[in-house]
């Protein structure tokens, strides 16, 4: 039974991976926040989950490399500073970064790409996602997550073809771009859309989170997968086995 460290355990994904940790045949290591250790904690777990924020995440890396223990990255918000310290880690230690724990959104993400894989560049990508009044970062984590299946079922990435928000005389739209749409709002979990527009006709593929446990749950599956895996950077697709 593996033992999950949570860094950022008092905050909303935090709470909800506690709720749910016996519910998934997994048990607590325990948990810290802001002013914690997270070293004395990664030498306790068998692997950690990193649900804090993104200034946190070069200590608890370096705890995570330094005591050798896989970790599970779910902070949204980071930069491609964050991104190249996640890769050096993973040549030390099991990483799996993600903006989005759910196991339905990884099928859709799958979805996402195929379609956009068979459709040409006349059919226009947007993605709209919406979340509760607090976040803090926009777009989701979940929306670039989406954006870059879109992107990669193109032969691209969002960084080349992505447009993040439109204002003012934008003009006409760029063909072969992928668009994204932020709203905030009242107390929504997390909803998203990809809508594929062609001439004529629309295909819209979607996710609509119900409850945070499900973003809970699919952390506990994700962490239990990666706790036996070997040095490397991991994808929420592997633990599905897409």
């Amino acid at each position: 039974m593996a033992a999950i460290g949570i860094f950022g355990s008092a905050g909303r994904m935090g709470r909800a991976i506690i709720a749910a940790i016996e519910d998934q045949g997994a048990r607590l290591a325990g948990g810290i926040d802001a002013g914690g250790n997270p070293a004395a904690l990664a030498a306790t777990a068998d692997v950690l989950v990193d649900f804090s924020v993104p200034g946190a995440l070069a200590a608890n890396l370096a705890a995570a490399r330094t005591a050798r223990t896989p970790i599970l990255i779910g902070t949204t918000g980071l930069t491609q500073a964050h991104h190249a310290a996640i890769d050096a880690a993973a040549r030390d230690i099991a990483v799996l970064q993600t903006g989005n724990t759910s196991l339905g959104v990884t099928l859709l993400a799958a979805l996402v790409r195929e379609a956009a894989a068979k459709l040409g560049a006349d059919w226009d990508i947007e993605i709209v996602e919406m979340h509760h009044r607090a976040k803090i970062d926009a777009p989701s984590g979940t929306a670039l997550l989406l954006g870059e299946a879109a992107a990669a079922g193109r032969g691209s990435s969002l960084a080349a073809i992505g447009v993040l928000g439109r204002a003012g005389l934008s003009g006409d739209r760029a063909e072969g771009t992928i668009g994204i749409a932020s709203l905030r709002g009242g107390s929504v979990a997390g909803d998203h859309q990809v809508i594929f527009a062609g001439n004529g006709e629309r295909i819209e593929l979607g996710h609509r989170a119900e409850d945070r446990a499900i973003f809970a749950h699919g952390a506990i599956t994700a962490a239990r997968w990666l706790a036996d895996k070997p040095a490397g950077r991991y994808t929420m697709a592997q633990v599905l086995g897409l």
